[in-house]
C-alpha cells in the first residue's frame, strides 16, 4: 500500500510556468486501486476539458489528462488508463511495448471524481483490478503514473520517472512504483 504523496517530475528539458507541482498517491485494497492526482498551479493558464458525463473518450493523451500504467510484475503486457478532468476515460491493453489498442469495454469504467479550485485540480480514479484479469487482484503490480498537461505554454509531460531521452510513459523503466498484493486477512 502506498499512501504517501509522490511528486511527478516534469520531463527534463520541458518547461511550463503554469504548473508548480503535480503529485500522486495510490491506495490498494482488495480488487481496487484508488489513484489520486493533485495539480497545483495557475489554473487559468491551463486548457481543461469541460465536465461531462463519465464516458469513454478518444485520444485523451493529446490534451490535459492523468495517466496510470499497470502491469503484473515484470510481465511485458500492461494496461494504460487515461483520466481526463472532463471525467472521460480510456483504457488500452498492450501485449508488449506499445503493441496494443484501446478497449471499448464499458465494464472497465473507472470511477472518476474531479475537483477544480482557483489553484488546484484534484482527480481521484478508482480502477477495478479484477476487470483487467483474474490475476491482477492478487499479484504484485508495477505502476507508471504520469500526466500530460496542456497550457498556454503547450504540452508538458510529468511522470515519476523519465528513463528515455524523450517523453515516453510506455518505457518499462518508467513503471517505477511497486505495489505488493494486499494482505487478504486485513484488507
Amino acid at each position: 500500500m502506498r499512501e504517501d504523496w509522490i511528486d511527478l517530475n516534469l520531463y527534463p528539458g520541458g518547461r511550463t510556468e503554469a504548473i508548480r507541482s503535480i503529485r500522486t498517491r495510490v491506495h490498494r485494497s482488495n480488487a481496487t486501486l484508488l489513484i489520486a492526482y493533485q495539480l497545483e498551479g495557475d489554473i487559468e493558464r491551463l486548457h481543461i476539458p469541460a465536465p461531462r458525463e463519465r464516458a469513454i473518450g478518444r485520444e485523451l493523451w493529446r490534451h490535459t489528462c492523468f495517466e496510470a500504467f499497470i502491469k503484473i510484475g515484470r510481465a511485458a503486457a500492461y494496461h494504460e488508463f487515461n483520466f481526463a478532468p472532463s471525467r472521460e476515460w480510456t483504457v488500452y491493453a498492450f501485449s508488449g511495448y506499445r503493441n496494443g489498442a484501446a478497449l471499448t469495454d464499458e465494464s472497465m469504467n473507472p470511477e472518476i471524481d474531479v475537483r477544480i479550485g482557483a489553484n488546484r485540480i484534484e482527480l481521484d480514479a478508482v480502477v477495478r483490478l479484477d476487470r483487467l484479469s483474474p490475476l491482477h487482484p492478487d499479484a504484485a503490480l508495477r505502476l507508471g503514473l504520469a500526466a500530460v498537461i496542456e497550457s498556454i505554454d503547450g504540452l508538458s509531460y510529468w511522470a515519476i520517472r523519465h528513463p528515455a531521452d524523450k517523453p515516453d510513459f510506455h518505457d518499462p523503466e518508467g513503471f517505477a512504483m511497486l505495489l505488493e498484493p494486499p494482505n487478504h486477512a486485513g484488507g
